[in-house]
């Protein structure tokens, strides 16, 4: 991201954390619990994906949304002083 002009600053950066951390919950209880996992040999069929996940990336989709809007009128504020 530091290579990349517009991915630069508190914003980007904590929008890539907040990603990032979700993505490692998904690889631990995701892959562990509602997959069926890389050493399961064909263990029968996984459970179906609960309804909470599809929740939370909403839910992670909007805060990074509300945070961007924020962050672009707190920047057109500053511009103006």
């Amino acid at each position: 991201m530091r290579f990349r002009p517009g991915l630069r600053g508190p914003l980007a950066y904590n929008i890539a954390t907040l990603f990032g951390w979700a993505s490692v919950i998904m690889t631990y209880f995701g892959v562990n619990y509602y997959l069926s996992g890389l050493h399961s040999y064909a263990a029968g069929d996984p459970i179906p994906i609960p309804s909470f996940v599809y929740y939370a990336v909403a839910i992670l989709t909007i805060l990074s949304v509300l945070a961007y809007w924020r962050d672009r009128g707190y920047r057109k504020i500053k511009q103006k002083q």
